[in-house]
């Protein structure tokens, strides 16, 4: 059987840190990105569980994990950025400061007046979307979500119910980005994703900004439990969640910032393949990227997530969907008094990894590399829960995506 995991060490990361790369999350602006989000009266921090159990059986020193499942209520970390971006676009129209609004004053008839009809048109997997859906619905405009072929139908219900229009389309996630693009520039709509582009980064870094919000949530519950973090485990499809994670850690931690590793499915591997390339220039993954991992099927990468992860993450890990299926079970089968976490297949990957990694890898380089011994302390996020609840069911009690050795 072929190895689930491929590991690249990225060859061009930076030894310092350059401010030029780092300056859009440094502390204040991403306070002012969280202390808007908190306006909104359903918000309530998610948990960041410690899982000692776990961790006393993998042999590191701690394995914490911030449960996304529980945000805002859509099951997904998403609307974090979707919600910011929104906003910060309506801001900047009515020529008012983030930091000096809230959600009730952008839901005022006042700020209405001045805008007019707004629709939104965004490109998903599922829970990007319905998180743009929803904070369009919340300020009372209108969405359009498209989704990659392949979509759960599932997930495509759940973005109606925000009240989008919602479809799927026959092709796949990067070229449903490009006929959004196209329909919000026939039609005058705004275009809210989280990948970039040549003349279209300010959106996406928004949305990346919003994403740095959680990270700064990360960073206070960690000082509530006296633990500075060696390792940061990130999922990334186009990199943009990836990126505004990093971004604020290494803005808080500095030159003792954890060691940042990208985690990618294998069929939709962009920046495995970038760090694998001579110059480590961005490479494009074509084709259906058929994976369980559907929030990470994304083939081609953000133009300033790629920037700030290839200057900063020390490897890329692309893994079969195999991974992700033993992700999802450890966390919902939890050792001892460790809290137990429903992830989804984009969720678990991270913790798939580092428990074939201690378990069953028997490539003591990669382990070499990482560093990933009895002092390590291990950040992962489960971005989402079970946002398709009959393949999650499928995956978890059914036993697919089991791996042996």
């Amino acid at each position: 059987m072929e190895k689930p995991v491929k590991w690249v060490k990225n060859r061009f990361k930076k030894d310092v840190l350059e401010e030029s790369i780092l300056a859009d999350f440094n502390v204040d602006e991403i306070a002012d990105v969280y202390n808007f989000q908190k306006t909104h009266s359903s918000f309530t921090r998610t948990p960041l569980n410690k899982l000692d159990a776990l961790a006393e059986y993998l042999q590191v020193k701690e394995i914490f994990v911030k449960d996304e499942s529980l945000r805002f209520g859509l099951n997904a970390f998403k609307v974090l950025g979707g919600i910011y971006a929104i906003a910060k676009y309506i801001a900047n129209k009515i020529n008012i400061p983030i930091s000096e609004l809230s959600f009730d004053k952008l839901k005022s008839e006042e700020v209405k007046s001045q805008l007019g009809d707004l629709t939104f048109i965004s490109a998903t997997d599922g829970n990007h979307g319905r998180g743009v859906a929803w904070a369009a619905r919340e300020l009372g405009y209108k969405s359009v979500i498209y989704m990659p072929k392949g979509s759960s139908e599932q997930r495509l219900q759940a973005i109606r119910n925000e009240g989008a229009v919602a479809e799927i389309q026959d092709v796949n996630y990067d070229e449903t980005v490009r006929i959004c693009a196209q329909l919000a520039e026939q039609n005058g709509w705004v275009m809210v994703q989280d990948t970039a582009w040549e003349g279209y980064e300010e959106i996406p870094l928004w949305i990346m900004q919003g994403y740095s919000g959680m990270a700064q949530e990360i960073v206070e519950q960690l000082k509530s439990y006296k633990s500075t973090p060696t390792h940061l485990f990130l999922q990334a499809g186009v990199g943009s969640f990836a990126a505004g994670i990093a971004g604020y850690f290494l803005q808080v931690y500095g030159e003792k910032a954890p060691k940042i590793v990208v985690v990618e499915p294998n069929q939709a591997d962009c920046y495995y393949q970038s760090f694998s390339s001579l110059e480590g220039t961005r490479e494009f993954v074509t084709g259906d990227m058929a994976t369980e991992m559907a929030g990470l099927a994304c083939g081609e990468p953000n133009t300033k997530a790629f920037e700030l992860l290839r200057a900063y993450a020390i490897g890329s890990f692309s893994c079969d969907d195999l991974i992700t299926g033993l992700g999802m079970r450890v966390y919902g089968n939890p050792l001892g008094n460790d809290a137990r976490v429903i992830s989804g297949e984009s969720g678990a990957v991270t913790l798939g990894l580092v428990y074939y990694l201690k378990k069953f890898n028997p490539d003591k380089q990669i382990i070499d590399e990482l560093g990933l011994d009895e002092n390590s302390s291990i950040v992962l996020i489960s971005t989402e829960g079970d946002t398709d609840e009959k393949n999650y069911r499928k995956i978890v009690w059914d036993g697919a995506l089991s791996y042996t050795e």
